[in-house]
């Protein structure tokens, strides 16, 4: 059986398309909220903002 860990795979959406273009890790001990980044979506050409979803 495996260990449950603290860690968590999650997914990063666009704000603007709604596409899943990113994964990242995330320690839920050490991270409350939900994970927010400005990086690059390859669908509309631009630095825009992703947030924290969960993987499918």
């Amino acid at each position: 059986m495996a260990k449950k860990t603290s860690v968590e795979i999650v997914a990063l959406q666009c704000t603007e398309c709604k596409r899943r273009n990113y994964t990242t890790t995330k320690n839920r001990k050490n991270i409350q909220g939900k994970l927010e980044f400005s990086k690059y979506c390859p669908f509309d050409r631009k630095h825009t903002v992703h947030k924290e979803t969960k993987v499918k």
